[in-house]
């Protein structure tokens, strides 16, 4: 099956997991910027992944506008944020990026990532310190609030190539 993974990433964890996944399958692999000049109709399967960004998918609206054209192609997203695979946030917030129609037609996947702090726009960089802050002020901080602020206190890497598995997986 001839795959072509298309990756948008900020600080690199997108990359990597777009890497790992064209490597392991032997897809084409293409930054956003240059996929959306491309035409992908001699590909069997297209993967798409991005960012989590407040709730939703860095340029994923651009992927699912165009599940039609591509309907007879395998389509898989994969998001990749900065919470723990066995987060209970996880599920929730992946259940909103997509409607029960595109489910049918998408098969989606979490990779966790990470935080890199060097490699943030500034305006992103000044969002998250803005959340730790107000996490920290907050009175009465549940087990969860008190995880969060640690986490996003500095840089981590929760990236690993085992989180690929189930899109491999998926496209055999």
């Amino acid at each position: 099956m001839k795959t072509a993974v298309i990756y948008n990433s900020q600080t690199g964890f997108t990359k990597r997991y777009a890497k790992w996944i064209s490597d392991e399958i032997g897809a084409d692999c293409f930054e956003f910027a240059a996929a959306k000049k491309k035409s992908f109709d001699d590909y069997d399967a297209i993967v798409f992944g991005g960012w989590a960004c407040a709730g939703g998918v860095s340029k994923l609206k651009w992927f699912k506008e165009r599940i039609e054209k591509w309907e007879d192609k395998k389509l898989v997203a994969f998001c990749v944020g900065g919470s723990p695979i066995d987060s209970p946030l996880i599920e929730p917030a992946m259940k909103r990026v997509l409607t029960d129609e595109e489910r049918k037609k998408i098969d989606f996947f979490y990779c966790p990532g990470g935080m890199n702090y060097s490699k943030m726009s500034a305006s992103s960089r000044a969002m998250m310190k803005m959340y730790a802050k107000i996490l920290k002020a907050k009175k009465n901080k549940s087990e969860d609030d008190e995880a969060m602020i640690k986490m996003i206190s500095s840089s981590y890497d929760l990236s690993d190539r085992r989180y690929i598995e189930p899109i491999i997986e998926c496209l055999q």
